[in-house]
């Protein structure tokens, strides 16, 4: 009798606190595309608050006149007019997305490992790695490089042993890129 009695209890008192939530469609502010989100209507109530103290924030700022008269403008993003050096796009990401030249694909570690101490011996120069997330299937992927031009020569060279040879889009370190 007495579990009979906390059971009820328990559940009377959760079915005081009932949850109310609702879908709120709101627009991404990058792209455009519209989210749906469940939330309680209180929750959506504070958010929507927030927002417009923002926007009326924002455009209270950009319309402001300091005491003589003067239209000051908001702060400026700078955004450099050339194109960013290696070395600075490295600064700020270290891994970036480059390419790496595929020699081939191997069905085994075993055979991936022999492909790997083949090409060492021809092109002592490159670094060498597997990729495994093709599993049976194995990678085999050399040299780091920003884009297919600065693959082209060393591509070249690699076509004389390997025929099936192409550069593919990659992760690489940014230190390591030709």
């Amino acid at each position: 009798m007495k579990n009979l009695i906390k059971i009820f209890s328990v559940l009377s008192l959760f079915g005081f606190y009932t949850i109310d939530a609702q879908q709120i469609v709101k627009r991404d502010t990058l792209s455009g595309t519209e989210l749906v989100i469940s939330m309680d209507p209180k929750v959506k109530d504070a958010l929507e608050n927030l927002e417009e103290k923002c926007a009326r924030v924002a455009t209270h700022t950009a319309s402001k006149e300091n005491d003589d008269n003067t239209y000051t403008k908001p702060t400026k993003i700078y955004v450099p007019s050339r194109e960013l050096t290696n070395a600075e796009i490295c600064r700020k990401n270290p891994r970036i997305l480059g390419y790496k030249i595929q020699i081939t694909t191997v069905k085994s570690n075993e055979e991936a490992n022999e492909v790997k101490s083949y090409f060492r011996k021809r092109f002592p120069n490159l670094k060498v790695e597997t990729d495994a997330s093709l599993r049976p299937n194995y990678k085999i992927l050399v040299g780091s490089y920003f884009t297919k031009q600065s693959a082209a020569s060393d591509l070249s060279r690699v076509r004389e042993y390997f025929k099936s040879a192409i550069p593919v889009q990659y992760r690489i370190f940014c230190a390591e890129a030709k």
